[in-house]
């Protein structure tokens, strides 16, 4: 993998840096150090781009749990409004109705958990193969790197939490 080579010459061009006198510290061109860093930037493995994916394509599947949900919804309510003829065709309509907006509710429910329990395991596989990157690919003296996988990694447990909060909505709208 190239990005390893182009860690092995970061450690060489520090290794062969001269040091400044009575420290430990080196003199290395800040030019060829960032050149090397960006070529790792475009080099890391696609999971990266998949986390912004999978991220976009959780809203998508959202909304589109909640746009199917309201279509049944407004579904059942013109079914029942149509059938108010007679009392007995009324009766009758109620019932369907609300059976109807039961078992919308209820398949939207499921519907729900299931996108949201699918997305939780992405993003927790996710966040898995962050760590695992993180320990592959960084080590102290790439603080930088090392502060951008930060940032995504509290994105990505931000994004959990506020799936976690959708389902512990769920759940208490399924309790109603």
């Amino acid at each position: 993998m190239k990005v390893l080579d182009l860690l092995d010459e970061l450690e060489e061009i520090i290794e062969v840096a001269g040091t400044v006198p009575l420290s430990k510290k080196v003199v290395v061109d800040p030019n060829e150090i960032h050149d090397i860093i960006k070529e790792i930037r475009v080099e890391l493995p696609d999971e990266i781009q998949q986390a912004q994916w999978i991220m976009s394509e959780r809203q998508r599947i959202l909304e589109e749990a909640k746009n199917d949900y309201n279509s049944i919804i407004n579904e059942a309510q013109e079914k029942a409004e149509k059938h108010i003829a007679s009392d007995e065709i009324t009766i009758k309509a109620k019932a369907r109705a609300e059976e109807l907006i039961k078992n919308a509710k209820e398949n939207c429910s499921v519907m729900k958990m299931s996108i949201l329990d699918y997305t939780d395991g992405m993003l927790f596989n996710l966040q898995e193969k962050t760590d695992e990157l993180k320990s592959i690919y960084f080590n102290d003296m790439f603080n930088t790197l090392q502060e951008t996988f930060e940032r995504m990694y509290a994105n990505i447990e931000a994004s959990r939490n506020e799936v976690k909060e959708q389902i512990y909505k769920a759940q208490q709208e399924d309790k109603k």
